[in-house]
């Protein structure tokens, strides 16, 4: 067999696979360090999630005004957001404006996949070969790919005879999908379907939405910006930017909290709190009681006002059957809407209950179900993703002994502060299971994150040590935390992809850590102690 040539070999101190948001700031951070760094992106560009999820109506469900950068002051004057919450076209411009502002393309490779990264003993470095024959050596090695970024798309019988267009709102085509008189399949009915559908069914002929499971979700009611507020904020950036750093979610510090239990107040209060929460829109609507999360007779409050409000605006008593879920509120991710029930009532919009009647396999012309046949144009599968491991995975990793990261994690994902994984030395991930990640404002997590892993870096040089790995001890403590933690809550409680039930085959874990001012606690106790719970190796 002829030897690969590689087209370009490289070494440098850190490699770092992504340029969303955590990839931008980890380059941005260490390059001001004074760390050589090559950054890896499958995509033409910069963004991440926000490249990838083009699809119509998508948009971020943390308010514009927190889902910022906060490490330039600058930058976080000079930007203006438009709406309350900012829509995937916005972002990426913003995503493009910092990659401008801090001359970031001359250190990314785009479109280039990283197939493979591998840690040689010998020389105690990362060695990360691409599928555009880059191979990049480096000490460190970072995966910033992204915890939404990894599509997940069933294995459907027939897919391959289907006559009409494919897609999946995870790889939305940058020219977009032109649906003006077609008829559209959409499978899914989770947050990306929820956006995609009000605005889908407005260009379509005709639109048919395949839902398996109903869907709990409450007004976005996103508006312009107002000029005062904005002023307002950025006149206390900093004291705004602290303050949702100290909230469990590190966002909505402008927002009312109650402490009370739902079982105190009276049916009437219950009733004018959920109504104004409602009528207030976004997220924090489970913040109406402190208890809706943590106790199943709570939360059956807030189930029922909800399903009550989708038998008022769906016309169809059948159809807002079909539509009222079942499960508890909250233990899937909360989503937020603009005008999803609604689109419901519109005569091109038609939906099908596949838990009633299943999709049997994909035809020629469209979906065969076990009693009816549906014919469509361009078929839209709104499957969500391969959570927080898929982009991991995807990559052949392999550490200490050849030990591969997808045998590491064959019985779920395992790490030590969402940070590190024994037998992977010097490697770090951006937002990993059993870090807050998707249960927090991701941008503030990502900053946190990439600031402790460049910290880390910067002291191993002080203090001359080659190596830092976390041991199995400090992994099977800190799963245990994080099991015990989700285990005092709803949030195991129903299928959901923060436990991977989405992908068939996946290990039930539930991955992502509840509370962000106690996990940076944590992780500071950790630096603080000279990385408690890693094992270290000094230079010879």
């Amino acid at each position: 067999m002829a030897q690969k040539v590689l087209q370009d070999e490289q070494e440098k101190d850190v490699v770092v696979v992504g340029a969303g948001f955590a990839g931008m700031y980890m380059l941005h951070r260490l390059r001001k360090m004074g760390y050589e760094v090559r950054v890896i992106e499958a995509g033409s560009g910069v963004g991440g999630t926000w490249y990838w999820n083009r699809y119509p109506g998508a948009r971020c469900d943390v308010e514009s005004l927190e889902y910022s950068y906060s490490f330039d002051e600058a930058l976080q004057q000079e930007w203006e957001w438009t709406e309350r919450y900012s829509g995937q076209p916005e972002i990426l411009k913003y995503a493009n404006h910092v990659a401008d502002r801090f001359d970031l393309r001359k250190d990314i490779s785009f479109n280039t996949r990283v197939l493979s990264a591998v840690f040689n003993e010998t020389t105690d470095k990362w060695v990360v070969e691409s599928d555009s024959g880059e191979s990049v050596t480096a000490r460190f090695f970072v995966m910033a790919t992204g915890c939404l970024s990894s599509t997940n798309t069933p294995d459907m019988d027939g897919i391959e005879d289907f006559r009409g267009e494919v897609v999946h709102t995870g790889q939305w085509p940058k020219e977009g999908v032109d649906l003006a008189g077609k008829r559209v399949g959409i499978i899914g009915t989770g947050s990306s379907a929820v956006q995609a559908i009000p605005v889908i069914a407005r260009e379509c002929a005709e639109l048919t939405v395949f839902q398996r499971t109903a869907q709990y979700t409450v007004p976005a009611r996103n508006e312009k910006l107002d000029p005062v507020r904005v002023r307002e904020t950025k006149d206390r950036y900093k004291e705004f930017r602290d303050e949702n750093f100290a909230m469990p979610a590190a966002l909505g510090a402008n927002l009312p909290q109650s402490k009370e239990s739902v079982h105190e107040a009276s049916a009437e209060d219950r009733a004018t709190s959920f109504e104004s929460w409602w009528e207030s829109g976004g997220t924090s609507f489970m913040r109406s009681y402190a208890d809706l999360i943590l106790d199943e007779s709570a939360n059956v409050y807030a189930a029922e006002f909800v399903r009550s409000k989708i038998e008022d605006i769906v016309t169809d008593p059948e159809m807002a059957r079909k539509l009222s879920p079942e499960h508890i509120i909250g233990c899937k991710r909360l989503v937020i809407d603009s005008g999803y029930y609604e689109t419901f009532n519109r005569p091109n919009v038609h939906l099908v209950d596949v838990s009633e009647d299943n999709i049997e396999r994909v035809t020629s012309e469209g979906l065969k179900t076990a009693d009816n046949a549906y014919e469509v144009d361009v078929l839209i599968f709104a499957t969500g993703f391969d959570a927080m491991t898929g982009s991991i995975l995807k990559v052949d990793i392999r550490g200490r002994s050849n030990l591969s990261i997808r045998d590491k994690w064959s019985a779920g994902p395992r790490t030590y502060l969402g940070l590190s994984v024994p037998g992977f030395p010097n490697m770090f991930m951006v937002s990993g299971p059993g870090s807050p990640s998707v249960l927090t404002n991701m941008i503030v997590s990502i900053q946190q994150h990439v600031e402790w892993i460049s910290d880390c870096i910067a002291w191993m040089d002080e203090t001359a040590h080659k190596t830092i790995e976390a041991t199995v001890s400090a992994e099977t403590d800190w799963v245990e935390h994080v099991n015990a933690i989700a285990h005092k809550t709803l949030f195991p409680s129903c299928n959901s992809w923060y436990l991977g039930a989405n992908v068939p085959g996946k290990t039930r874990v539930f991955m992502p850590l509840l509370g962000f001012p106690g996990y940076v606690r944590r992780c500071d106790k950790v630096a603080s102690e000279n990385y408690d719970g890693f094992t270290l190796v000094a230079n010879r």
